[in-house]
Protein backbone atom coordinates (compact mmCIF):
# COMPACT_ATOMS: atom_id res chain seq x y z
CA UNK A 1 0.00 0.00 0.00
CA UNK A 2 1.26 3.26 -0.83
CA UNK A 3 2.79 5.39 2.16
CA UNK A 4 2.95 9.16 2.53
CA UNK A 5 5.73 9.64 4.44
CA UNK A 6 6.71 12.45 6.71
CA UNK A 7 9.41 12.65 9.00
CA UNK A 8 9.94 13.58 12.66
CA UNK A 9 12.52 13.67 15.40
CA UNK A 10 14.59 11.21 14.52
CA UNK A 11 13.06 9.65 11.64
CA UNK A 12 10.00 8.40 9.42
CA UNK A 13 7.27 7.90 11.79
CA UNK A 14 4.12 7.69 9.70
CA UNK A 15 4.09 4.14 8.97
CA UNK A 16 3.03 4.00 12.73
CA UNK A 17 0.37 6.40 12.07
CA UNK A 18 -1.57 6.32 8.40
CA UNK A 19 -1.76 4.82 5.15
CA UNK A 20 -2.61 6.53 1.63
CA UNK A 21 -4.21 4.71 -0.47
CA UNK A 22 -4.68 5.75 -4.45
CA UNK A 23 -2.71 8.79 -4.22
CA UNK A 24 -2.42 9.81 -7.49
CA UNK A 25 -6.49 9.53 -8.02
CA UNK A 26 -7.60 13.20 -9.01
CA UNK A 27 -11.35 13.23 -7.48
CA UNK A 28 -12.84 15.74 -5.53
CA UNK A 29 -13.66 12.90 -2.85
CA UNK A 30 -11.26 12.14 -0.15
CA UNK A 31 -12.21 9.05 2.11
CA UNK A 32 -11.02 9.51 5.72
CA UNK A 33 -10.66 6.22 8.08
CA UNK A 34 -10.19 7.80 11.52
CA UNK A 35 -10.23 3.84 12.92
CA UNK A 36 -9.22 1.63 10.84
CA UNK A 37 -7.04 -0.62 12.24
CA UNK A 38 -6.94 -2.45 16.33
CA UNK A 39 -2.84 -1.92 15.72
CA UNK A 40 -1.17 -1.37 18.88
CA UNK A 41 2.85 0.58 18.12
CA UNK A 42 5.24 -1.70 20.01
CA UNK A 43 6.48 1.49 21.88
CA UNK A 44 3.26 1.69 23.44
CA UNK A 45 3.35 -0.68 26.49
CA UNK A 46 5.13 -3.55 24.19
CA UNK A 47 2.45 -3.09 21.72
CA UNK A 48 -0.28 -4.76 24.21
CA UNK A 49 -2.82 -2.20 26.06
CA UNK A 50 -3.20 -5.30 28.51
CA UNK A 51 -6.88 -6.02 26.93
CA UNK A 52 -8.01 -9.92 25.90
CA UNK A 53 -7.79 -10.40 22.28
CA UNK A 54 -11.30 -10.50 22.39
CA UNK A 55 -11.44 -7.03 22.91
CA UNK A 56 -8.95 -5.60 21.00
CA UNK A 57 -11.41 -7.44 17.85
CA UNK A 58 -14.21 -5.21 19.02
CA UNK A 59 -15.55 -2.04 18.30
CA UNK A 60 -13.99 -0.33 21.13
CA UNK A 61 -10.90 -0.78 19.68
CA UNK A 62 -11.66 -0.03 15.99
CA UNK A 63 -14.27 0.19 13.65
CA UNK A 64 -14.73 -3.35 12.00
CA UNK A 65 -15.43 -3.39 8.35
CA UNK A 66 -14.49 0.20 7.83
CA UNK A 67 -11.23 0.21 6.28
CA UNK A 68 -12.27 -2.45 3.50
CA UNK A 69 -16.00 -0.54 2.94
CA UNK A 70 -13.81 2.93 2.62
CA UNK A 71 -11.17 1.69 0.03
CA UNK A 72 -14.18 0.00 -1.73
CA UNK A 73 -15.77 3.22 -2.05
CA UNK A 74 -12.99 4.44 -3.04
CA UNK A 75 -12.58 2.88 -6.11
CA UNK A 76 -16.33 3.86 -6.68
CA UNK A 77 -15.50 7.04 -6.14
CA UNK A 78 -12.03 7.25 -7.86
CA UNK A 79 -11.33 9.12 -4.58
CA UNK A 80 -7.77 8.72 -2.30
CA UNK A 81 -8.37 6.93 0.92
CA UNK A 82 -6.43 7.98 4.18
CA UNK A 83 -6.74 5.83 6.77
CA UNK A 84 -5.41 5.33 10.31
CA UNK A 85 -3.04 2.95 11.46
CA UNK A 86 -3.42 2.80 15.04
CA UNK A 87 -6.40 1.60 17.42
CA UNK A 88 -8.97 4.46 19.15
CA UNK A 89 -7.48 3.11 22.67
CA UNK A 90 -4.01 4.52 22.07
CA UNK A 91 -5.22 7.51 21.08
CA UNK A 92 -8.21 8.58 19.07
CA UNK A 93 -7.83 10.49 16.04
CA UNK A 94 -11.30 11.85 15.76
CA UNK A 95 -11.29 13.62 19.09
CA UNK A 96 -9.87 16.77 19.38
CA UNK A 97 -6.55 17.46 21.37
CA UNK A 98 -8.25 18.90 24.52
CA UNK A 99 -11.31 16.15 24.49
CA UNK A 100 -11.39 14.69 27.65
CA UNK A 101 -11.84 11.23 25.88
CA UNK A 102 -9.10 11.39 24.00
CA UNK A 103 -7.53 8.57 26.05
CA UNK A 104 -9.81 6.51 26.66
CA UNK A 105 -9.58 4.10 30.25
CA UNK A 106 -13.36 2.95 30.14
CA UNK A 107 -15.02 2.03 27.29
CA UNK A 108 -17.96 -0.21 26.61
CA UNK A 109 -17.40 -2.21 29.75
CA UNK A 110 -13.99 -2.84 29.26
CA UNK A 111 -11.14 -1.17 31.53
CA UNK A 112 -7.89 -0.61 29.59
CA UNK A 113 -5.20 -1.51 31.78
CA UNK A 114 -2.17 0.19 30.18
CA UNK A 115 -3.91 3.58 29.70
CA UNK A 116 -4.72 3.77 33.40
CA UNK A 117 -1.38 4.98 34.76
CA UNK A 118 -0.67 6.99 31.37
CA UNK A 119 -0.01 10.69 32.26
CA UNK A 120 0.36 13.83 30.66
CA UNK A 121 4.19 12.10 29.12
CA UNK A 122 2.61 9.56 27.56
CA UNK A 123 -0.14 11.52 26.33
CA UNK A 124 1.78 14.00 24.52
CA UNK A 125 4.01 11.22 23.09
CA UNK A 126 0.47 9.55 21.29
CA UNK A 127 0.04 12.71 19.90
CA UNK A 128 3.56 13.70 18.67
CA UNK A 129 3.77 10.16 16.77
CA UNK A 130 0.38 9.36 16.10
CA UNK A 131 -2.43 11.58 16.43
CA UNK A 132 -0.67 14.76 15.13
CA UNK A 133 0.89 12.75 11.82
CA UNK A 134 -2.52 11.15 10.94
CA UNK A 135 -4.13 14.88 10.88
CA UNK A 136 -1.04 16.60 9.16
CA UNK A 137 -1.55 13.90 6.46
CA UNK A 138 -5.39 14.45 6.11
CA UNK A 139 -5.06 17.84 5.40
CA UNK A 140 -1.87 17.63 3.35
CA UNK A 141 -4.01 15.29 0.73
CA UNK A 142 -7.26 17.82 1.40
CA UNK A 143 -5.64 20.90 0.39
CA UNK A 144 -4.39 19.77 -3.16
CA UNK A 145 -7.51 20.24 -4.56
CA UNK A 146 -9.56 24.17 -3.67
CA UNK A 147 -12.85 22.00 -4.07
CA UNK A 148 -12.19 19.06 -1.64
CA UNK A 149 -14.92 17.07 -0.40
CA UNK A 150 -14.44 15.06 2.90
CA UNK A 151 -16.10 12.03 3.49
CA UNK A 152 -15.34 10.27 6.95
CA UNK A 153 -16.14 6.63 7.12
CA UNK A 154 -17.20 4.80 10.23
CA UNK A 155 -18.95 1.91 11.68
CA UNK A 156 -21.00 1.02 14.31
CA UNK A 157 -21.82 -1.90 16.90
CA UNK A 158 -25.23 -3.60 16.25
CA UNK A 159 -25.89 -3.25 20.15
CA UNK A 160 -23.64 -1.37 23.19
CA UNK A 161 -23.76 -3.69 26.13
CA UNK A 162 -27.01 -3.28 28.10
CA UNK A 163 -28.75 -1.00 25.48
CA UNK A 164 -31.18 -1.95 22.91
CA UNK A 165 -30.39 -3.13 19.38
CA UNK A 166 -29.65 -0.42 16.89
CA UNK A 167 -32.36 -0.64 13.59
CA UNK A 168 -30.20 1.57 11.29
CA UNK A 169 -28.14 0.21 8.23
CA UNK A 170 -26.62 3.60 7.70
CA UNK A 171 -25.98 6.16 9.75
CA UNK A 172 -25.51 9.98 8.28
CA UNK A 173 -24.22 12.22 10.62
CA UNK A 174 -23.34 16.19 10.34
CA UNK A 175 -22.86 18.70 12.18
CA UNK A 176 -25.81 22.19 12.28
CA UNK A 177 -23.39 24.40 10.87
CA UNK A 178 -23.12 22.78 7.67
CA UNK A 179 -25.88 20.22 6.29
CA UNK A 180 -25.91 21.19 2.83
CA UNK A 181 -24.36 17.32 1.52
CA UNK A 182 -25.45 15.22 4.61
CA UNK A 183 -29.34 16.88 3.72
CA UNK A 184 -28.80 15.57 0.21
CA UNK A 185 -27.51 12.62 0.84
CA UNK A 186 -30.32 11.61 3.79
CA UNK A 187 -32.73 12.14 1.49
CA UNK A 188 -31.58 9.40 -1.63
CA UNK A 189 -30.73 6.63 1.18
CA UNK A 190 -34.25 7.44 2.28
CA UNK A 191 -36.02 6.88 -1.10
CA UNK A 192 -34.44 3.20 -0.87
CA UNK A 193 -37.13 1.14 1.18
CA UNK A 194 -35.38 -1.61 2.49
CA UNK A 195 -33.03 0.88 4.40
CA UNK A 196 -33.41 2.31 7.84
CA UNK A 197 -31.23 5.26 7.64
CA UNK A 198 -30.65 7.25 10.86
CA UNK A 199 -30.46 11.57 10.70
CA UNK A 200 -27.26 11.82 12.97
CA UNK A 201 -28.17 8.27 14.63
CA UNK A 202 -26.65 6.27 16.59
CA UNK A 203 -24.29 9.66 17.01
CA UNK A 204 -24.90 12.93 16.29
CA UNK A 205 -22.17 14.41 13.89
CA UNK A 206 -21.80 17.73 16.16
CA UNK A 207 -18.37 17.00 18.13
CA UNK A 208 -16.08 19.62 18.47
CA UNK A 209 -12.77 19.41 17.46
CA UNK A 210 -13.38 16.29 15.83
CA UNK A 211 -11.92 14.92 12.32
CA UNK A 212 -14.94 16.43 10.26
CA UNK A 213 -14.77 19.90 12.79
CA UNK A 214 -11.39 19.95 11.88
CA UNK A 215 -10.96 19.22 8.08
CA UNK A 216 -14.43 19.98 6.58
CA UNK A 217 -16.16 22.27 8.75
CA UNK A 218 -13.79 24.74 10.16
CA UNK A 219 -11.93 25.06 6.38
CA UNK A 220 -15.56 24.88 4.68
CA UNK A 221 -15.54 21.82 2.63
CA UNK A 222 -18.55 19.95 1.92
CA UNK A 223 -18.35 17.28 4.42
CA UNK A 224 -20.31 14.09 4.69
CA UNK A 225 -19.81 10.88 7.90
CA UNK A 226 -21.07 7.96 6.76
CA UNK A 227 -22.01 4.92 10.03
CA UNK A 228 -22.83 1.66 8.68
CA UNK A 229 -23.69 -0.92 11.18
CA UNK A 230 -20.33 -3.55 11.64
CA UNK A 231 -22.75 -6.45 11.05
CA UNK A 232 -23.70 -5.60 7.93
CA UNK A 233 -19.37 -5.68 6.85
CA UNK A 234 -18.41 -9.06 7.15
CA UNK A 235 -15.96 -9.53 4.43
CA UNK A 236 -14.78 -7.81 0.96
CA UNK A 237 -18.08 -8.70 -1.06
CA UNK A 238 -20.00 -7.65 1.84
CA UNK A 239 -17.96 -4.20 1.69
CA UNK A 240 -18.32 -3.86 -2.21
CA UNK A 241 -22.04 -4.62 -2.25
CA UNK A 242 -22.21 -1.46 0.84
CA UNK A 243 -19.56 0.73 -1.37
CA UNK A 244 -21.91 0.19 -4.55
CA UNK A 245 -25.04 1.29 -2.64
CA UNK A 246 -23.50 4.49 -0.68
CA UNK A 247 -21.27 5.58 -3.82
CA UNK A 248 -24.52 7.07 -5.79
CA UNK A 249 -25.79 8.54 -3.10
CA UNK A 250 -22.72 10.64 -2.36
CA UNK A 251 -22.18 11.53 -6.03
CA UNK A 252 -25.92 12.36 -6.09
CA UNK A 253 -25.92 13.92 -3.42
CA UNK A 254 -23.28 16.42 -4.04
CA UNK A 255 -24.86 17.17 -7.34
CA UNK A 256 -28.32 18.01 -6.05
CA UNK A 257 -26.56 20.55 -3.51
CA UNK A 258 -25.02 21.98 -6.21
CA UNK A 259 -21.82 21.83 -4.02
Amino acid sequence: MPRFWLTHGEGPLSDTAFHIHGSDRTSRWLVMVDHATNRVPDWVNGGDLGLQAADMARHIAFDPGALGFALALGDALGATVVSSDFSRLVIDPNRGEDDPTLLMRLYDGSVIPANRAAGADERERRLDRLHRPYHRAVEALAARRSDTVLCSIHTFTPQLRGRPPRPWQVGILSSPRDTRLTSAVLRRLSRESDLTVGDNQPYTGDLPGDSIDRHGLAPGRPNVLVEIRNDLLPDAKAQRHWAGRIAPALTGGLAEAGL
